[in-house]
């Protein structure tokens, strides 16, 4: 009977003491959301590449060709596939022949259903330079392959 009336007094007071432990963290949760705003970079200048994201895994260079067609002349589509799958990563690209066309693009094809997902599209960003070999990999090691120690034992 001294057991029973242990444990049931131990669980009344579990609740509130987990509680009370529960709401200690909270204040000083060390995983508290920043509070500052994450800026979004600024929008690409207007070019006849747009970046369509959001593709489903089916949709294919000839189904986004398709798609964008009815906006203007694409000269070229491409949907960036997976090396093993062979299946989309989900981003493409589209050049249109004018920047009128692309900007038709953009407004007729962005927030639109496609192959049953909504795609995204938008001005491509120009592809950053790639880091100089030369210069950032000057220390021996893994990958470094401009070594003078490269090769020799």
């Amino acid at each position: 009977m001294a057991l029973r009336a242990a444990t049931a007094t131990a669980t009344a007071v579990a609740p509130r003491g987990l509680r009370a432990l529960l709401s200690t963290f909270s204040s000083s949760f060390p995983f508290n959301t920043p509070s500052k705003q994450v800026e979004k970079p600024p929008p690409a200048e207007p070019s006849t590449n747009l970046f369509v994201s959001g593709l489903s895994k089916r949709t294919t260079s000839e189904g986004l060709r398709e798609a964008f067609v009815k906006h203007g002349e694409v000269v070229h589509a491409r949907v960036v596939t997976d090396r093993v799958s062979g299946y989309s990563k989900g981003f493409g690209f589209v050049r249109y022949a004018t920047l009128e066309d692309a900007e038709a693009g953009i407004k007729g094809m962005d927030g639109q259903f496609l192959d049953g997902w909504v795609i995204f599209a938008e001005y491509a960003r120009p592809r950053p330079p790639p880091p100089s070999m030369q210069n950032n990999n000057t220390t021996p090691g893994y990958g470094n392959y401009n070594s003078s120690s490269y090769g020799s034992q």
